[in-house]
């Protein structure tokens, strides 16, 4: 598939706001080896990865990712803001988040949280949790409709609990990850969303699959 098809694939719809969710998992449901989705990475990942950041206006992430990923500024043509989540305000100013990165990142945290100075556009969206649907909210009267989020688990399981998540782009590596490792969503009980199939491609023994939520617009 050429690039130009894989973006038409892969593009937001117009018009409104809209949340994809992008993940890796093993075979066996783990979201990460030694700690790291790097450990179930593969190049047509890497490529469905970096097509998600270019295709949106901005990243949302959990603070956990960011610290464990070791997360920098986004590397693209037209800057690209990283907006994370934090409730407890665990963020430091020497982080490669804000010393690499050609624009601030947004940071979306409570009044609760005990933060130093950060380079940062500082989001207050909660008295001790983050309300998510108010971060949502914050992210698109800023123009930022095409949300691309990025982990971790318990973040993208509070999103899809609060009904924020429109769309899974899924890649299943070839691979058995036993361990402890979490699943890809983590968080509070909800009855199972449904999720509509919409394409599956195919790199080697990796499978590249994109869902749907069957009651987004």
């Amino acid at each position: 598939m050429t690039d130009t098809a894989l973006e038409s694939l892969y593009a937001y719809p117009r018009g409104r706001t809209w949340v994809t969710a992008n993940f890796v998992s093993s075979a066996d449901g783990s979201v990460s080896v030694d700690g790291r989705s790097a450990g179930l990475g593969s190049p047509a990942d890497k490529k469905i990865y970096l097509l998600g950041r270019e295709l949106a206006d901005v990243v949302l992430v959990g603070a956990g990712t960011v610290l464990a990923e070791g997360y920098r500024g986004a590397r693209r043509a037209t800057p690209l803001p990283i907006a994370v989540v934090t409730a407890r305000g665990t963020l430091t100013p020497d982080l490669p988040l804000f010393t690499d990165t050609s624009v601030p990142p947004i940071v979306i945290t409570t009044e609760a949280a005990r933060m130093p100075p950060l380079r940062a556009d500082v989001v207050i969206a909660g008295e001790e949790e983050v309300d998510l649907n108010v971060a949502v909210a914050e992210l698109a009267a800023r123009g930022l409709h095409r949300i691309d989020l990025e982990g971790g688990p318990r973040l993208f399981g509070t999103m899809v609990a609060e009904g924020l998540v429109d769309a899974l782009n899924l890649t299943l590596a070839p691979v058995l990850a036993v361990g402890d490792a979490s699943r890809i969503a983590h968080g509070p009980v909800v009855p199972p969303v449904d999720l509509a199939l919409e394409s599956v491609l195919r790199e080697d023994d990796v499978l590249l699959l994109r869902y749907r939520r069957r009651d987004s617009g």
